[in-house]
This record gives C-alpha cells, structure tokens and sequence, in this order.
C-alpha cells in the first residue's frame, strides 16, 4: 500500500526527534561519566535503543540490530553490576576520570581510522572496540604517573571495574553508530 505524504512527513519527524534523543542521551552519558558513573553505560545504551529505532521510508536508519542491542545490553548490565559490587570510595571518586575518557576518546578516533585499512564492517566493528579498551587503559596509565595516581589507594582492578569498564563501556557504545555511517557512506 505505501505510505502517504503526510505518514513520511510524520516518519521523518519522528526519525529527527529519535537522533536528537539519541544525541542528547549520548551527552548524559559523557556528563555521568564525571558525576553518576553508573548511570554512563546505561543512558549510552538507551541511546543506542533510541538510535535504533529511527526510520527512513519504513527502513532503519543504521542496520542496528538486535544481536547488537542484546550484546550490549548483557555488557551494560555486566559492566552496571561490577561496578556496584566495588567499595563506595572507589565508586563514588572522580579522581582519574578525565584521563580515563581523554584515552577512551582518543582510542575511539584511532578506531573510527579502522576503516582505512579494513573493508569489513565486523572488522571496523572490531578496531574500534580495540582501540577504545587500549585507548581507556593508556589513560589509566596516565592518571597513575600522576601524583593523585600514585597515592591512589584503590588497587589496579578495583579502579578498572569501578572507572575503567564503565568509561571504556559507555564510549564504545556512542562508537557503534560511528562505525556503521562509516560503512554505509564510506562505499
């Protein structure tokens, strides 16, 4: 049957409120990583979902999927529970976080490069994951050759399930959409 002028007009409408949902989600996200870290990798799935369900002519906007949706829900939920299960101090300090997300954006930039030298989207998928995790873990390393990183009294694992999972966690989700625009319009 088709749509009719005004059902695409309400679909793009619809579609355009989705993206800035997403987009103001995504920057929840960014803000919680320095305030409410728990919160970080849940309002970046949700934007993820939000994402998902933008449409164009009754098609997807980007092929996310539900094997994507659901991995990185049972990650989200994962990384949500490690976090609570470590000490109060540790979850509730900010100390490091700006060297944590400086690395874990860092790593995402390098990432999204993936696509110069690989033609699969599961291998561009692949990098940016990668280079997001190496990325946040350079960025502990910095905090820790600082003074305040030194004295840390959280141990190396500790500070990684309360800070580093959730950091590296909430920006490899904002990098999802990243890579597949990428694949779509890099062809």
């Amino acid at each position: 049957m088709g749509f009719t002028f005004h059902d695409k007009e309400k679909s793009v409408k619809m579609s355009i409120f989705l993206i800035i949902l997403s987009c103001l989600l995504w920057g929840a996200s960014f803000v919680a990583l320095f305030k409410r870290l728990l919160l970080a990798p849940g309002l970046s799935y949700l934007a993820l979902v939000v994402l998902s369900m933008a449409q164009k002519d009754g098609n997807p906007l980007l092929p996310v999927n539900n094997v994507i949706l659901i991995s990185w829900l049972a990650i989200t939920v994962i990384v949500m529970l490690l976090t609570l299960m470590q000490p109060p101090e540790v979850r509730s300090s900010t100390r490091g976080m700006g060297y944590l997300a400086i690395g874990a954006f860092a790593g995402l930039a390098v990432g999204l490069l993936g696509f110069s030298v690989a033609e699969s989207v599961s291998m561009r998928y692949s990098i940016m994951v990668v280079a997001t995790a190496a990325g946040t873990f350079l960025g502990y390393l910095m905090y820790h050759n600082t003074p305040s990183g030194r004295n840390n009294s959280a141990g190396f694992l500790s500070y990684l399930l309360a800070k580093g999972f959730p950091t590296a966690i909430t920006i490899m989700q904002a990098g999802v959409p990243l890579v597949l625009l990428l694949a779509i319009y890099a062809n």
